[in-house]
């Protein structure tokens, strides 16, 4: 349990750089382990997130810091849209640590994103996907404006 006072700091939404590397891979590992039941290997989690804070080609990790302490954070990916000439930001790898959540986190995350977004040429869109059963996270996306697409996710794992 936390000390009141730094429950009730203010979080502050910031991109993420090297030195947050292994805060972020314990997020995804303590993320896989929480929603699929998936024990992710450290080295293997650290040089994911290594390699996208690296090189920005592949997406950029944003940070929520409460205090001097990151309380949560998310992954932005990108999809070229055709049929939209512009470039669709997929959030991914959303975690915030669970004394934090229901507190703003995740909408301080991604409010910073839809900024960014908004002042990013050719930007067109968000899009994040959820566990069906994860009613929560839903309920939470919907507020802030994202709706529910027809679309269903299929995948074919190349390991």
């Amino acid at each position: 349990m936390m000390a009141d006072n730094v429950r009730y700091q203010p979080v502050q939404p910031r991109l993420a750089g090297a030195g947050d590397a292994r805060t972020l891979a314990g997020f995804n590992r303590a993320m896989a382990l929480e929603t699929e039941a998936k024990a992710l290997a450290h080295d293997v989690a650290l040089g994911g997130v290594e390699a996208a804070l690296r090189d920005s080609v592949h997406g950029f990790y944003v940070v929520a810091e409460s205090g001097q302490e990151i309380v949560g954070a998310l992954l932005v990916t990108y999809e070229w849209s055709d049929w939209r000439n512009g470039r669709i930001w997929w959030i991914q790898s959303v975690y915030v640590r669970p004394e934090h959540r229901r507190r703003g986190v995740y909408r301080a995350l991604h409010e910073f994103v839809r900024d960014r977004a908004r002042r990013t040429v050719g930007v067109v869109g968000l899009r994040l996907y959820v566990e069906r059963e994860n009613a929560a996270a839903q309920r939470a996306y919907a507020a802030l404006g994202m709706s529910r697409t027809p679309y269903l996710v299929y995948e074919e794992a190349l390991e």
